[in-house]
């Protein structure tokens, strides 16, 4: 026991008293979660997961700062352009108008995050010192946002000296007006010459601290208030002489917000330049090509996973950001759920680890649907090898782990290949972007649909600089490949293109002779009969006789269908394809894609499933009285119709509390118990009300009216 205080006071009271021992929290990391089971190999999966979640961010950030450079470095030198003293030099402006650069992110506002910490990242380190960034949330009133502006300023300016940190807390507390930014900015650049000159050696465009700009970015420009935008603009159009300031407006929508926001009398203060972001569509593609179509990186997706995040991507919120989570949340799910996963990762140490499987992987790789259909396709005594000897299943997982790998090396160059060429189609029979192609071919064999056919048709009557043109951009993908057999396949379609450039008057014939027919329909009437008859002969001599494009031609396009009938199989059909590859689209749509009516109806409805209380199990249509009284309420609103009388409910939800106790209903006893139900049914009533299944009503005191339909 610890030791008791001892209080006086006058009045009875209840006191805390603090202990004056602190013990600190043992913080536990990620990886003791991880069950280390040396039969699952658990702290190994999380080790592998934790080097590709690194893999995935580090490459997310790379894609993110090489698509957003050239805006980035755009804005960058807009604000160089502007600041004080050479303003009038770049602009013809008005000395009250304050730069302003309107910067177009899209309605993918999960993603505007890290372009606004880039561009702050840059602006300090390149451009200026005094950068600001505000949300509207934290800017509600004009005192708030200068204030805002002011505490930020002075907490990147101000760190020479404890004497001027001390006056510069005093001045965020008792004077946040911009004419006190005024005076601590000239006197920052007095007192700081020395530290701003170390800062801006680097810097070409200015000779002296009084030339940076001090820039103040608005995050989310539509979200603020009007009136506290106007006013902000206004204060500020009077002190450019003194302050330099830049605006950047981050706007989701269009550039015509800015005028729908601020009268012509706000907006004429400003000078605004407008900078276009690049589209979250080509960035979605980028990080597809990176990550996903990456045969480097072991982890891969299905086609029904793919299709779940890329339909979440353009039904919801074109985010890459969130995108990326759901990688990364599948990139977890797998790595729990599967086992075997140990073996998704580089081929080195895929191939390690194959050697030391324990006995209960190697049953779960017998288990593998892809394994058993292996088995099947082999001798009836290598089937008993396999299905007996672990030795011998270990060496047999090395070698189908090689050819796995091998198969992604060769896959993800072919595809682009076959991208490139079909991607400029007509009406895009294999879609427009690569994802669609990757789609089809992972979840069934390419060659046999409709889309392919049309595709080969559409490429057999392409002409010459067309197919040569597709050709060369192939050979560019494949020269980065590193399979020998996609350096064969390169000097075959190099071969192909020396062969296409040397013919030369391919088409001398076929041109005299739709001269002559031309000539012949010119200078004779004719009519549809007589035309279409002298088209049909035509094209009857020209299957008859093909002149050497044309069987140059259909020798290339045959030889793509080899490729794709070679190398496009289905990723199904290899061999531990589960070990790579995630699948389950059923638990990532739950989990992703949520819907917060659907899951408190099916809590409400079935309280089992989130309880797992074996006393709330019931058949289908019946209500225990063990449930909560919130999930009791809720089936007997299900019963009833737009009116709801709440004398009847009440007495519906007792009978079902009192269906299983045997108690006399005149005794005392019960009366009192079902006074405590009456208040417990009040209660479950008021928190339905407030879940927004029933709501008062006028038209009846003693009704409640029902505001949902289709429970579950």
């Amino acid at each position: 026991m610890s030791e008791i205080h001892q209080t006086s006071s006058v009045s009875k009271g209840c006191f805390v008293f603090k202990s004056a021992s602190k013990k600190r929290k043992r913080h536990v990391g990620v990886g003791g979660y991880v069950v280390d089971d040396s039969e699952d190999n658990g702290s190994d999966r999380f080790r592998i997961c934790q080097k590709l979640w690194e893999t995935v961010q580090m490459n997310t950030e790379v894609i993110q700062d090489q698509l957003n450079k050239k805006v980035l470095d755009s804005l960058a030198e807009f604000v160089k352009k502007h600041g004080l003293g050479c303003s009038s030099d770049v602009w013809r402006q008005r000395a009250s108008e304050i730069p302003t650069a309107a910067l177009m992110l899209g309605v993918n506002v999960p993603d505007h995050a890290m372009t606004f910490r880039s561009l702050c990242n840059l602006l300090q380190d390149s451009v200026t010192p005094y950068v600001v960034s505000v949300h509207a949330k934290e800017c509600a009133a004009v005192k708030l946002l200068i204030q805002k502006v002011i505490e930020q300023l002075m907490g990147r300016g101000v760190s020479v000296d404890e004497e001027q940190e001390d006056d510069t807390a005093l001045l965020q507390k008792t004077l946040c007006t911009i004419s006190a930014l005024c005076q601590w900015y000239k006197t920052v650049t007095k007192k700081c010459t020395q530290v701003v000159s170390e800062r801006t050696e680097n810097l070409t465009n200015y000779d002296s601290p009084q030339s940076l700009p001090v820039v103040v970015i608005f995050k989310d420009f539509e979200a603020f208030n009007s009136h506290v935008l106007q006013d902000f603009i206004l204060i500020c159009s009077r002190y450019t002489q003194e302050l330099p300031f830049v605006f950047i407006f981050g706007i989701a929508t269009s550039p015509s917000a800015i005028q729908h926001r601020l009268p012509h009398s706000v907006s004429s203060l400003l000078c605004i330049e407008v900078f276009h972001s690049l589209l979250c569509t080509q960035h979605l593609a980028s990080v597809f090509d990176k990550l996903i179509l990456n045969s480097q990186f072991p982890f891969k997706l299905s086609s029904r996973v793919i299709q779940v995040l890329v339909g979440i991507f353009l039904y919801h919120d074109f985010s890459v950001q969130n995108f990326v989570k759901g990688l990364q949340f599948s990139m977890l799910e797998h790595f729990n759920s599967q086992p075997l996963s140990v073996l998704c990762c580089q081929k080195q140490e895929a191939l390690l680890s194959a050697k030391t499987l324990s006995k209960q992987n190697v049953e779960r790789i017998r288990h593998l649907p892809s394994f058993m259909r292996y088995v099947e396709t082999q001798e009836p005594q290598e089937q008993v090898q396999l299905l007996t000897s672990d030795e011998h299943v270990k060496e047999v997982c090395q070698k189908l782990l090689k050819n796995l790998h091998k198969y992604h090396k060769n896959y993800c160059p072919i595809l682009q290949c076959l991208h490139s060429l079909t991607s400029s189609l007509p009406k895009f029979p294999l879609g427009k972007h690569i994802r669609e192609l990757h789609v089809s071919c992972i979840e069934k064999n390419l060659w046999e649909t409709e889309e392919y056919d049309s595709a080969l048709q559409l490429l057999r009557i392409l002409a010459k600089d067309e197919l040569v043109g597709g050709l060369r951009k192939c050979a560019e993908i494949l020269k980065s490949a590193s399979a020998k057999r996609m350096q064969n396949v390169l000097q075959q379609l190099e071969d192909f293109i020396g062969r296409l450039e040397a013919l030369e008057g391919v088409s001398s014939e076929d041109s005299s002779e739709n001269g002559v027919i031309s000539a012949k329909m010119e200078y004779q009437r004719t009519d549809l009969f007589h035309l279409q008859k002298t088209l049909l002969e035509k094209e009857s001599r020209r299957a008859k006789r093909m002149n050497p494009f044309e069987v140059l031609r259909s020798q290339v396009i045959e030889f793509i269908d080899s490729l794709v009938r070679e190398y496009l199989t289905p990723a199904e059909l290899q061999p531990l394809s589960e070990v790579c590859y995630y699948s389950s689209a059923g638990v990532l749509r739950q989990r992703l894609n949520v819907t917060p009516r659907t899951s408190i109806q099916a809590a409400l409805s079935h309280p089992f499933y989130y309880l797992q209380n074996e006393s709330l199990k019931t058949n289908t249509g019946t209500i225990s009285s063990a449930a909560p009284d919130l999930c009791i309420v809720y089936k007997l609103h299900l019963e009833c119709g737009r009116l709801i009388n709440l004398y009847d409910w009440l007495e519906a939800f007792v009978t079902v509390m009192s269906a299983t106790e045997d108690q006399d209903a005149d005794s005392e006893e019960c009366s009192n118990f079902d006074s405590l139900k009456h208040a417990r049914f009040i209660q479950a009533v008021s928190e339905m009300e407030f879940l927004g299944f029933v709501k008062s009503t006028k038209q009846k005191t003693d009704h409640v009216a029902r505001l949902t339909w289709g429970g579950c």
